[in-house]
């Protein structure tokens, strides 16, 4: 990764995704006390949301990784922006984070390499709470 790249992904992320990623345990990438109130504690309701969801955070990471490089910045800036409202309606939270992190990256005009980085981050952590619920929903 350049020095340009580290600069603008360090800027961006912390210290919100540094809180963010501190508070998620593994297996607990979703707050689900967060979520318990979101949903009015109607657990049917937050079954769907965590399946919507899942299928939602797949299907923009795919897009946005088949599409890197392509400079289309204000469309994958747009549909970043899609999953971290979404990531924090649900109560992922580092997801979200690093969502934020990735559109400020596009809006920043930094170079492939740091888009890419922030890609990157944000795929490991779609994975993350993937995985999580994944389990969560055995």
């Amino acid at each position: 990764m350049s020095s340009q790249a580290a600069r603008v992904i360090s800027y961006t992320i912390a210290p919100e995704y540094d809180a963010a990623r501190a508070s998620a345990s593994p297996g607990k990438a979703i707050d689900l006390v967060y979520l318990a109130r979101q949903s009015l504690g109607d657990k049917k309701l937050e079954t769907e949301l965590l399946e919507l969801y899942e299928r939602q955070a797949a299907q923009v990471v795919d897009r946005l990784t088949s599409t890197m490089g392509s400079g289309e910045l204000r469309w994958q800036y747009d549909l970043a922006h899609t999953l971290t409202g979404s990531s924090r309606a649900v109560g992922a939270f580092a997801v979200a984070a690093a969502s934020e992190a990735y559109e400020a990256v596009l809006g920043s005009g930094a170079s492939t390499d740091a888009r890419a980085t922030a890609l990157q981050i944000l795929q490991e952590e779609v994975d993350i709470t993937r995985a999580s619920i994944v389990h969560l929903l055995g």
